[in-house]
């Protein structure tokens, strides 16, 4: 059962949340937060395994709740506005994922199980876009800390880079998911990032997959 806590300031739109996952299977909902000062209590009592996360609510904002709860649980955010300051803050804090609010009902729920099982998520239509500009934001160098990656897990950082889920990982090469999961969890500590989603960008920033852009498909893109 994944257990998941919905922060959003809007009561409708939390009820809204709560509907949808609750009717899937294998989600549970187990708290509602209305600002991130309260997502972070409850995530830190509740220990839930994602918390879906507006960014603009009082107090203390998405972005900041995402922040403190680095090494807490996963957080996928979901807001109502398709902004590049809100994508790269989100992305910055640690965040596993980022959708916009006029995702379908069973687009999300998938998004859900692909965070709690470790994989990233973005909306495809900002994914090109994130991609470009981490790319492009500095210059092409070899980040801090690569060196002291193993050779398989400069593959697997690879494979981050492509998109691919732990089980694409995993398929490509050969080995399983729990040892995909272990290689990855090394490369974050390693290279002191918050998520998947900064190892791919840094993939890319580091020139590593030979050009800019990362992978586009028709749904949610799993970096």
């Amino acid at each position: 059962m994944i257990r998941v806590v919905v922060a959003d300031d809007h009561a409708a739109i939390r009820a809204g949340l709560v509907m949808i996952l609750g009717d899937a299977d294998g989600v549970e909902v187990v708290g509602e937060a209305a600002d991130g000062a309260e997502a972070v209590r409850l995530a830190g009592r509740l220990r839930p395994d994602v918390v879906l996360m507006d960014i603009r609510m009082p107090g203390v904002d998405g972005i900041e709740a995402t922040r403190q709860l680095s090494g807490v649980c996963e957080v996928l955010v979901l807001t109502t506005f398709d902004l590049d300051e809100y994508v790269r803050g989100a992305l910055r804090a640690g965040a596993a994922g980022f959708l916009l609010k006029s995702v379908e009902s069973s687009a999300l729920v998938e998004a859900v199980r692909q965070v709690a099982a470790g994989d990233g998520v973005l909306a495809p239509s900002v994914t090109r876009r994130v991609m470009r500009e981490f790319a492009s934001a500095v210059p092409r160098s070899r980040p801090a800390g690569l060196d002291a990656l193993t050779d398989r897990e400069v593959e697997v950082l690879h494979c981050l880079g492509e998109g691919l889920s732990n089980h694409q990982i995993g398929r490509k090469l050969h080995i399983g998911e729990t040892t995909v999961k272990t290689h990855v969890s090394r490369v974050l500590t390693k290279l002191d990032l918050r998520s998947r989603v900064q190892a791919a960008i840094l993939a890319q920033e580091a020139g590593l997959l030979g050009g800019a852009d990362g992978p586009v498909s028709g749904g949610p893109a799993r970096p």
